[in-house]
């Protein structure tokens, strides 16, 4: 139980916040097996159940934008932002055919490590670009391309997929609340992608147990308070705070694991 609610709170943070979930999913297990503290990382199936519990969190954060989506014969707005997800989601799509080579990556924690420092540099640079105040609804595909192939680099562990899109965001322009408006709106088919493949299977074999309902609603819970959490900081600090704590953390991975 312990560790479903450790899993869980880790998933639904790190995968709002710009530090990169994939990441902490490595690094974490590492740092508390150096400790003494030995807690096995989550498997695919159980990565499934706590990524659909961050699903629920930005669904519900989003549900105005959703709702929009869901309307989009009569709402202007809601085309927009299907067209901008559905050309930003296919660079992710293409991606996928490295996704094994990528997992050998992420099975050293000292490359997550150099990934960790690399997202670093790029919310540095990324915040100094956040000076545009262009909205999501006046996007263009080329905007949703830039972000979309900021969005597969970030198949790479240790990439933050939340921390490059918004910065790929303000690249183009957009609002800092906008760019990660997009960026939110932009993970949902990634989210789901990511559930839903191996949710089946896991429900299928008798393994949706308590503990795992328990991970489930920590992710959601938390994933939903760090949306709002993120949003709050990109008004008040920028990017800085979390490009801070990325090369903080990746350069201890790499001296100690």
């Amino acid at each position: 139980m312990l560790a479903a609610v450790v899993w869980g709170l880790i998933q639904g943070l790190t995968e709002f916040l710009p530090i990169s979930s994939s990441g902490h999913l490595v690094v974490v297990p590492a740092f508390l097996t150096k400790l003494g503290v030995s807690v096995a990382p989550p498997d695919l199936a159980v990565s499934a159940v706590l990524h659909l519990g961050t699903l629920l969190a930005v669904l519900a954060y989003f549900r105005a934008d959703v709702v929009k989506v869901l309307r989009l014969r009569t709402d202007a707005e809601g085309r927009r932002i299907a067209l901008l997800v559905g050309v930003g989601t296919i660079p992710a799509v293409i991606g996928l055919a490295v996704e094994d080579s990528l997992e050998l990556f992420g099975e050293t924690a000292s490359n997550v490590g150099w990934a960790l420092v690399a997202t670093g540099v790029i919310l540095i640079m990324g915040g100094r670009l956040a000076t545009g105040d262009r909205e999501l609804k006046d996007g263009r595909v080329v905007d949703a391309i830039a972000v979309g192939v900021a969005q597969a680099f970030a198949l790479i562990p240790g990439i933050s997929r939340s921390g490059l899109t918004i910065s790929a965001g303000h690249s183009r322009r957009l609002a800092p609340v906008e760019a990660a408006r997009f960026s939110f709106l932009l993970g949902i088919p990634a989210i789901v992608g990511a559930g839903a493949t191996q949710a089946p299977e896991l429900i299928g074999a008798g393994r949706l147990g308590l503990d795992l309902v328990v991970g489930f609603a920590v992710a959601a819970i938390s994933g939903y308070f760090a949306i709002a959490w993120l949003l709050a900081a990109l008004r008040r600090s920028g990017l800085a705070p979390f490009a801070a704590y990325c090369l903080l953390a990746g350069l201890l991975t790499v001296l100690m694991l």
